[in-house]
């Protein structure tokens, strides 16, 4: 189970290295990152991310919603590889959508990680706790 809020620093351009506990948790040497549904990264091992989008895929093309959350889910979803220290690269592209430039966190959330620029996961945070007062 990935768990676990972490500040980890950027190495280079958009080059992170994932935390050492989510780095036991995920066993493979590779792993799909995917833009979320807020403005943040979503990172699974690639059998979760079989897992996860099996519902989806398995919707008939007839179904409107089915083909918006099977393009939304996959359309900018890339296999990463990870090096022997857990480090990566994040695509340009998701990097931009997340605004990832200086701050980062590394927020587990079960099933996969997310990655957030740290502003907005701040933002992000007051808004769950007020959600739950």
């Amino acid at each position: 189970m990935l768990l676990g809020t972490y500040k980890p620093t950027l190495i280079g351009r958009n080059r992170l290295a994932l935390p050492a506990k989510l780095r036991r948790e995920i066993r493979d040497e590779k792993i799909v990152l995917a833009i979320g549904f807020e403005n943040c990264i979503m990172g699974f091992e690639e059998k979760k991310w079989e897992e996860v989008t099996k519902a989806d895929l398995s919707r008939p093309l007839s179904d409107s919603e089915g083909r918006d959350l099977r393009r939304k889910m996959c359309m900018n979803a890339q296999t990463i590889a990870l090096d022997s220290q857990g480090r990566f690269v994040v695509p340009e592209e998701m990097a931009e959508y997340g605004k990832i430039k200086e701050d980062v966190m590394i927020i587990g959330a079960g099933d996969h990680f997310e990655i957030w620029d740290e502003n907005s996961w701040r933002d992000y945070e007051k808004t769950m706790a007020e959600k739950t007062k």
